[in-house]
């Protein structure tokens, strides 16, 4: 496997039981769908998403799925390719007029993957999450001038530093965030904060 800082996300794991699955649950193996797809199906994505679960009974996540890769897009659930995917999406977040806020995503990065052995980081295209069991944190580069770590603190009571996101009364993982403009802003207390999230997704 490809060597990187980073972690699978959960999501390549739930494509690859997807894709053992597949023939049992809906009668052909995604290589089959594909050429059937090519063969019979519509042209472009959506007419094809929407004929196989009109024409073909697929639910909303398999035929959304299943059409993005006849197009040759989605994820494939190759651990390789997402990695590679994963630094990709890192690069393009900091360049351009983010760029200055590299060092700041990399000393972040460096403290959430301290917090615990079990803990990794699984860049998307707009955040890196830092799972544990679930999501315990995030780092988003907001801004041109700030990162938001986002924490996964539930109902926990915080300080004024501590933003409340909304999301635990939305039922979102992230429940607060704080403001990080620069490699000092990243100090005890967010350290603290950070190991509290982590507790609490033992």
């Amino acid at each position: 496997m490809r060597q990187s800082v980073y972690g699978i996300h959960p999501g390549v794991a739930m494509i690859q039981n997807a894709i053992a699955g597949l023939r049992e649950k809906t009668g052909r193996t995604l290589d089959e769908w594909i050429a059937f797809i090519k063969k019979h199906g519509p042209k472009g994505e959506a007419a094809r998403r929407a004929w196989l679960k009109t024409e073909h009974k697929l639910g909303t996540n398999y035929a959304g799925w299943i059409a993005e890769r006849a197009e040759g897009k989605g994820e494939d659930g190759d651990p390789d390719k997402y990695l590679e995917t994963a630094e990709r999406y890192v690069e393009d977040m900091f360049a351009g007029p983010k760029a200055g806020l590299k060092p700041i995503y990399d000393a972040l990065l460096k403290v959430g993957l301290s917090t615990g052995q079990d803990v990794k980081a699984c860049p998307c295209k707009t955040i890196v999450p830092i799972y544990r069991q679930h999501v315990i944190a995030q780092i988003k580069p907001t801004t041109r001038t700030r990162i938001d770590f986002g924490l996964a603190l539930g109902g926990t009571k915080a300080p004024k530093r501590l933003i409340d996101t909304g999301g635990f009364k939305k039922g979102d993982r992230i429940t607060h965030r704080i403001e990080i403009t620069s490699p000092a802003d990243i100090d005890d207390e967010v350290k603290r904060w950070l190991k509290k999230a982590y507790e609490l997704d033992a």
